[in-house]
């Protein structure tokens, strides 16, 4: 084990997987002179060639729709864009072409694409860059959806995901970019769809994923302070959702709070509250929590994107609603 950066790991998942095979290719804006806007793909370029890791115009449905035509001829496509609120422009290639290929063509036609790049606030970015479409992309029948939470599962998921048959939307975050964790030298993959448990409790669980994950771990921290025992499922993957293991965490600890960052409405905490009530509703002693940002566009001061998003403070507040509820 060694300790590297998130975006090291995304790196060296694409090296690896571009060695290995070479039909894979990455496209997207700055990803190859420049070395990617976050430095993700830095130095793929010397390696693979311009054949390989291709610079694209600012025109993400046009470099999204010849992603999805290499994929359908031969070519397993990385796609970056620099952030997913750009995808807006490419969603119909992802929605009503990529997702819907296989289908459509009565199994003719798969279509092996990664669609990568970061989600959600990132700071001062203002309104139009601080959103997140995760439950968007979630809600689409053949997408798979995958938000990793750290560097050791972004490689592995990473990984997984070139080599998954299907489109897959791989969301990760500017704000994690620089963080730290430790990943093995050697080869491994982690499956798309299964959970994890990142901390053992016994008195509530959280449910959550991606950046936000370390808010859930942070308010576990403060709240074992007080003496309450949190255990904190990452998801790791929003289609398919592991809900047999969040079932199950549940069922141990009779309490359960979601904590994501998207705003509320038909959001993933909304999709596992309604299954937690359907499959374990026995199991519950207190209506389940949610955790979301509030339901407006994300503004610009500091002060208010503190207000706004999830964060310790709100989490830890929602656990002891559930804990001490009459």
């Amino acid at each position: 084990m060694r300790e590297i950066q998130f975006r090291e790991a995304l790196r060296e998942a694409m090296n690896e997987e571009m060695r290995r095979d070479q039909s894979i290719i990455l496209m997207g804006e700055e990803v190859a002179q420049y070395n990617g806007a976050y430095k993700v793909s830095q130095g793929m370029l010397d390696e693979f060639g311009p054949d390989r890791v291709l610079d694209t115009p600012i025109a993400e449905l046009g470099f999204a729709g010849v992603g999805v035509g290499a994929a359908m001829n031969g070519l397993r496509p990385i796609i970056e864009f620099m952030t997913f609120n750009f995808s807006l422009v490419a969603i119909d290639q992802v929605i009503n072409a990529s997702a819907k290929i296989l289908s459509m063509s009565g199994g003719q036609y798969s279509n092996p694409i990664v669609f990568r790049g970061p989600t959600g606030n990132a700071g001062q970015l203002g309104a139009q860059h601080s959103q997140n479409f995760e439950n968007w992309y979630a809600n689409t029948p053949g997408l798979k959806v995958v938000v990793p939470s750290n560097p050791y599962d972004a490689k592995g998921l990473l990984k997984t995901s070139i080599r998954d048959n299907d489109p897959v939307i791989f969301m990760e975050s500017e704000l994690m970019y620089g963080d730290k964790g430790e990943v093995p030298v050697e080869e491994y993959l982690i499956p798309i769809g299964v959970a994890d448990v990142k901390r053992q409790g016994t008195d509530v669980t959280i449910v959550s994923f991606g950046k936000i994950m370390k808010v859930a771990l942070a308010a576990a921290e403060e709240l074992a302070k007080e003496g309450i025992s949190v255990e904190v499922v990452d998801l790791r993957s929003v289609r398919p959702i592991d809900y047999a293991t969040v079932v199950e965490s549940v069922k141990k600890t009779n309490r359960l709070v979601v904590v994501e960052e998207a705003w509320p409405l038909s959001s993933i905490a909304t999709e596992i509250t309604y299954h937690v009530q359907r499959h374990a509703f026995d199991y519950l002693d207190a209506p389940v929590y949610r955790v979301n940002s509030f339901d407006v566009p994300l503004p610009y001061a500091p002060t208010l994107i503190q207000a706004i998003l999830p964060n310790v403070e709100k989490t830890v507040k929602a656990v002891k609603a559930v804990m001490y509820r009459d």
